[in-house]
């Protein structure tokens, strides 16, 4: 069993920078990898980034790319999402998410999912 508690959303101003970070409860959290999926009302959720448990493999999808960063301590059971350069349309609720796997489409499976965290962007 993983628990996952996610913190750092806010509301911001266009070009700002957010840090998401999701704590995971649980032994195993290194055996999984992880990924932040985002939903904005009326949308269809949205992988934004994964990292693999090694953190040698990552996603990204193409809206994020370059602004984004995505990394982890597996030592502090932790995932972060560095978000730079925001932009109106990143307003969405962030979810972290503990991943069986994920690939370079942003498809993936989840096992464990956090209750999400707010991210409002304004212009």
């Amino acid at each position: 069993q993983v628990q996952l508690v996610e913190s750092g959303g806010g509301l911001v101003q266009a070009g700002d920078s957010l840090r998401l970070s999701c704590v995971a409860s649980g032994r195993t959290f290194s055996r999984y990898a992880m990924g932040w999926i985002r939903q904005a009302p009326g949308t269809e959720n949205e992988t934004v980034a994964a990292i693999s448990w090694s953190s040698e493999n990552t996603y990204y999808v193409d809206a994020v790319k370059g602004r984004f960063t995505i990394s982890r301590d597996n030592a502090k059971n932790t995932v972060f999402l560095q978000m730079n350069s925001l932009k109106p349309e990143d307003t969405a609720v962030y979810s972290c998410a503990a991943l069986r796997w994920f690939n370079s489409v942003g498809g993936y499976a989840a096992d464990y999912w956090g209750q999400g965290t707010q991210v409002t962007v304004s212009s």
